[in-house]
């Protein structure tokens, strides 16, 4: 039979060494992603410590970026990890993604070019394994009033409901928006669907009195902007 402290090595470490301990006293910036991983999991399983555990889970996906898109599937994969403790880290890989929305909102971000937006959103959509519509509203001064998500598809097929994007907009008193959605791909190629929802998106924007600055389309790191290509200007 396995004793408690196999189950529970950490505890028989040094003090300084163990991860909760070693935050505690040197912060979070001194654990590795596997200690920091430890203290959400909290206990490991028969023949593994949480720091064990944890170490798998890092070699399996590399980085927390890769972990907030992997499928269900994957995690279960892995032997000990049971649904809460998917859940636990499911729920703080989410928590550090509204963390670095909320920094932006709040210091209402002056959107200047395609880039400015692409910073703010790429690293939300790029990894989606199926395609995922954002709108980002613009007050008068072209600052960030709010991000919010339009639609989501098919893995090859988006198709955001203009409507409901122009009343957003309206209840949200914004000027202006910008549409952004991903191509799990990595084509940034604009489809033949890509370019008529723009059309008719800027087009209804014209009538209710909301400018479409732009749609940027996101494949991994690259992007299109039809503002940048003057696909806007036609309408």
């Amino acid at each position: 039979m396995t004793s408690k402290n196999n189950l529970t090595g950490i505890k028989s470490w040094p003090k300084d060494d163990r991860p909760r301990e070693k935050l505690l006293k040197k912060g979070a910036g001194a654990l590795s992603n596997s200690e920091l991983l430890a203290i959400l999991l909290r206990t490991g399983v028969e023949g593994n410590s949480a720091i064990d555990l944890a170490r798998r889970i890092v070699d399996k996906f590399g980085t927390f970026r890769n972990m907030s898109h992997i499928d269900m599937r994957e995690w279960k994969e892995l032997k000990g990890l049971g649904p809460a403790k998917i859940a636990q880290i499911m729920a703080a890989l989410e928590i550090g993604r509204r963390f670095r929305e909320d920094e932006v909102l709040s210091v209402k971000q002056k959107i200047a070019s395609a880039q400015d937006i692409v910073d703010i959103v790429l690293p939300q959509i790029r990894d989606m394994k199926t395609e995922v519509s954002k709108v980002v509203y613009l007050n008068s001064d072209n600052r960030i009033i709010d991000i919010s998500d339009a639609a989501t598809g098919t893995v090859n097929k988006t198709m955001p409901i203009i409507r409901e994007i122009i009343h957003a907009a309206l209840q949200k008193f914004a000027a202006a928006i910008v549409c952004v959605h991903n191509h799990p791909s990595a084509n940034t190629t604009p489809s033949l669907e890509d370019r008529k929802f723009t059309q008719e998106l800027a087009t209804a924007g014209k009538l209710m009195g909301i400018k479409v600055l732009d749609h940027i389309i996101i494949g991994g790191d690259t992007f299109y902007s039809f503002a940048n290509d003057g696909m806007l200007e036609q309408v």
